[in-house]
């Protein structure tokens, strides 16, 4: 019986790059190796992933999450990639990001509960304060430091208080040839100065969204993963393996395209935004390897490579 998954968040960084998998499995997945013979348990006729964007599903008003799943009962399963996530502007829209990051999710996780299906929910690594001195385990405590963090920990929170099926994603520092990010932000940036200031005392893990997507397809297309699918709501971290500053990630960036831009380092404290960003809020990985033992986690800098080259295709 085909079960029909509806993505929200079409138009993202996540969802393109789910919708890029879909579209040729064997791109992405090298069905003949041992290590993701695992994937091919379920056919990919069993699933339909239908995408929505804000045209057809807008989280940011609640009528509309109503009206939408009381005119499609049909769906088997929710990934909630959609979210505010403007980390300033979340400083004076406080409204907003507390509708479509917060109320909601938990206006989904209702759903979910009732329809017994599972939805998984994509957080962030701002759920931490950025204190740290060791990777962020799943059961640290959260202490968000800005709105945006606050809002996607308030989200985690009413997925929980549901009891509803799935997992909580945490993944930090994601970037893709899609939309608006750090790498493409700071290629623009090369393209029209010499030099270029970025922080060298915040670290984290850049997460190429690719690799997030293959992910979620791989908790929906192996067995293995029933005992996320089924169960009441776990946490779950992943990035690329690996972590470095704001600062060496711009370099390594001019580095791979052989960009000719200098890049300062500058002191958080010296940079002016609206909200305050953690210090160091790099995340373990050990907890998804255990449910995922197939996984293939890549560093930092080789995924950082394939987004470069993609990124050159589509200037082509």
């Amino acid at each position: 019986m085909t079960k029909i998954i509806l993505v929200t968040g079409k138009n993202g960084q996540l969802g393109n790059s789910l919708q890029k998998i879909l579209k040729d499995f064997s791109l992405f997945f090298n069905n003949t190796s041992e290590k993701f013979n695992s994937f091919q348990d379920v056919s990919k006729n069993d699933l339909v992933f239908t995408f929505v964007s804000r045209n057809e599903l807008d989280l940011s008003i609640p009528d509309s999450i109503k009206g939408f799943f009381n005119q499609n009962q049909q769906f088997s399963g929710i990934i909630n990639c959609a979210a505010y996530t403007d980390v300033d502007k979340a400083e004076s829209n406080e409204v907003l990001a507390e509708q479509i990051n917060h109320l909601s999710v938990g206006q989904l996780a209702e759903i979910a509960k009732k329809k017994a299906i599972p939805l998984i929910h994509i957080s962030t690594d701002y759920v931490f304060n950025g204190q740290a001195i060791k990777p962020y385990l799943e059961t640290d405590e959260t202490d968000p430091i800005n709105v945006y963090g606050l809002t996607k920990l308030k989200g985690e929170k009413v997925l929980k208080e549901t009891g509803c099926l799935g997992a909580i994603i945490r993944t930090s520092w994601l970037y893709s040839e899609f939309g608006n990010n750090f790498v493409k932000t700071m290629l623009r940036l090369a393209s029209k100065r010499d030099s270029v200031e970025v922080v060298t005392d915040q670290v984290g893990g850049p997460t190429y969204a690719l690799n997030l997507a293959k992910v979620l397809l791989s908790i929906h297309y192996n067995h293995q993963t029933n005992e996320i699918m089924n169960s009441q709501l776990n946490t779950f971290h992943f990035t690329d393996e690996g972590f470095c500053s704001r600062f060496d990630f711009a370099k390594t960036i001019f580095g791979i395209n052989k960009i000719n831009c200098i890049v300062n380092p500058v002191k958080t404290k010296d940079y002016f935004s609206q909200a305050r960003r953690p210090h160091f809020n790099v995340m373990s990985n050990a907890k998804i390897k255990k449910y995922l033992p197939n996984l293939e986690v890549h560093n930092w800098r080789e995924s950082l490579i394939s987004c470069l080259t993609e990124i050159k295709k589509y200037e082509v």
